[in-house]
């Protein structure tokens, strides 16, 4: 059974505890860039909870088929591993199965790829039932064109006799594709029932005349921590990669007569596999369906521009590039010059989260944000339509409210769409 045999490898990769990094230069990427993508492997495998014992930049004209990076190059790799006792070693690159297989043979070793670390810590993260079948679907997905690493100890030739034309490697392959492809689809199905839930929790929240905003960002820059500080919530917080997978909504009151609905979300990072982009889709779509994002930037990470453009970029791919933006730098006590950030995005605000400073400015932004699409105008409300005065009541400004025979006359500024609504009242 393929359940089993995954259940041993795990038990297998629980027994790497040391782990040798490597990341590739090409000519596509300077050595600065590949430095800082070789600190956040070291990241992503602290939070795996492995040890690094070693790691390096590896030059490269062109990658190569077989070993990625050249047979030559390939046991230059193992050599230092083994230098240093690694048990593993990660490649900051994404392995093709056969990539895999070759330098596993190659050097007797244990050779993941970042893909697989960022999938055994989200494995490690999912916590609702949501996030726990996205993930093992993504899981098994990356798995199945690797089955063959299971089966490496078993016969690969060729059976003899008038039935059989296949090794015993072959035959258990194929039974366990069969197996893994049923899971997956099965996994699918309890996707989309979960996924209805959702949809229909997202739709009666939605209905509630409610602005929404989704707080975007690198993972680690402190959307969690802001959520927090703003509504009082007690997301976990971290200092880990991917500490929040599930989206967390909270009702925060932005002004004496505003509220809005504010949504954490999954952070990102750079190489986020396609796989775990597909999973989530449902989950990111609480960022699609936002009004506008807040995004927050560690401004105190020399990566922050980077980070910026990783999330813009992933914005892009799931269709929420078009949404108004609030750019959010955190941790501007941590500057030499507390202006700095001014200069890097326009109408952005900078703030200290854990300082408490600047939280009361962000409100204010958030405020005219929400504020933004606001329309103004004056209204007849019959009283059996009483409902209405009091939606608009909840959501914008009432400018004049006065009552008589003929029902409400309202002079108020308020959301499109609850202008929508009130439309048919229109003076």
């Amino acid at each position: 059974m393929p359940e089993q045999r995954s259940s041993n490898t795990e038990e297998e990769n629980r027994k790497c505890e040391s782990a040798y990094l490597v990341t590739l230069k090409t000519s596509t990427c300077s050595h600065r860039d590949a430095e800082n993508h070789l600190d956040e492997l070291r990241s992503l495998v602290r939070t795996m909870g492995l040890e690094t014992v070693g790691g390096e930049v590896y030059s490269l004209k062109q990658l190569h088929p077989g070993y990625l990076v050249g047979k030559g190059m390939a046991e230059k790799i193992i050599n230092a591993a083994e230098d240093v006792g690694a048990d593993l070693i990660i490649f900051d690159d994404d392995l093709s199965p056969s990539q895999q297989r070759n330098l596993e043979k190659l050097g007797g070793i244990t050779v993941i790829d970042r893909q697989e670390v960022i999938l055994d810590i989200f494995a490690s993260r999912a916590s609702t039932r949501e996030a726990t079948l996205q993930v093992a679907l993504a899981r098994m997905e990356y798995s199945l064109p690797r089955l063959t690493r299971a089966w490496t100890h078993l016969s690969r030739q060729r059976g003899g006799g008038a039935r059989s034309t296949r090794g015993e490697g072959e035959a258990q392959l194929e039974v366990d594709r069969r197996l893994l492809l049923r899971k997956i689809t099965h996994l699918k199905s309890e996707l989309v029932k979960v996924q209805r839930q959702r949809a229909g929790r997202r739709r009666r929240r939605l209905s509630r005349p409610v602005p929404t905003a989704a707080i975007v960002g690198y993972t680690n820059a402190g959307k969690s921590t802001l959520l927090n500080a703003l509504t009082n919530a007690a997301v976990p917080i971290e200092d880990k990669l991917f500490a929040t997978l599930d989206p967390t909504t909270r009702r925060v009151k932005i002004s004496s007569s505003q509220e809005i609905l504010l949504t954490d979300t999954v952070g990102f990072i750079r190489k986020l596999p396609h796989s775990l982009v597909d999973s989530f889709k449902s989950t990111l779509e609480e960022t699609v369906l936002a009004d506008f994002l807040i995004h927050v930037v560690d401004i105190s990470d020399l990566e922050s521009e980077e980070h910026s453009k990783t999330t813009l970029k992933v914005l892009e791919e799931i269709g929420a590039a078009d949404k108004p933006v609030l750019t959010v730098y955190n941790k501007i006590d941590l500057l030499k010059n507390r202006d700095d950030y001014r200069l890097k995005q326009p109408g952005s605000i900078g703030v200290s989260i854990l300082r408490k400073e600047g939280i009361d400015r962000l409100l204010e932004r958030i405020a005219e944000e929400a504020a933004r699409d606001m329309m103004e105008s004056v209204f007849l409300i019959p009283m059996e339509e009483i409902s209405l005065v009091a939606m608009a009541r909840e959501t914008g400004l009432i400018l004049r409210e006065e009552y008589s025979d003929r029902g409400v006359d309202l002079h108020a500024r308020v959301p499109g769409r609850i202008h929508a609504r009130l439309k048919p009242y229109t003076v």
